[in-house]
């Protein structure tokens, strides 16, 4: 799979290109940071999760259609099953509340379960599976699109995607 490579590194510049070429106000990634000491050492920092949130539209639909969505959640292995991606989580639906949101996205691959019951345990909630060409002729999971409402009355906001 070292063939495979050159793309993800080209995915990645072009993702980086593109933030910063439509950059919003509504952009944030968290860090999540924990103490650690050796013996007879001053406790430094160590980062042990991040995550990302930012705006995003519908190419195909009104500017009106934007929408909060949830990238790159990363934990540390060995911090992982401690809350740390809750947390993280949790921070971001206080500041899209904050930014006069009522809803989030995320993307999580289908076979990826650990993550998936996080998610559902945290709220969110199917809105669409998604399929692509790698699907179908590299076997590849796809993509389920989930969707957390922000709204605390129990009534849905809508809107959305």
């Amino acid at each position: 799979m070292r063939w495979t490579y050159p793309f993800l590194r080209m995915g990645i510049y072009e993702d980086l290109r593109h933030r910063l070429r439509f950059a919003s106000g509504y952009y944030v990634c968290l860090a999540a940071i924990a103490p650690f000491s050796t013996a007879g050492e001053q406790p430094k920092a160590s980062l042990v999760g991040t995550v990302e949130m930012g705006l995003r539209f519908n190419y195909w639909q009104p500017q009106d259609s934007q929408y909060l969505y949830i990238s790159n959640l990363a934990v540390r292995r060995e911090c992982r099953r401690q809350g740390v991606a809750a947390q993280l989580l949790t921070a971001c639906e206080r500041m899209a509340i904050d930014w006069g949101f009522s809803e989030l996205y995320l993307h999580v691959l289908e076979n990826n379960y650990k993550a998936r019951r996080l998610y559902f345990k945290l709220g969110y909630r199917l809105q669409r599976v998604e399929g692509s060409w790698t699907t179908w002729l590299l076997k590849q999971p796809r993509r389920m699109l989930l969707r957390k409402s922000l709204v605390k009355d129990g009534t849905d906001a809508g809107g959305g995607i």
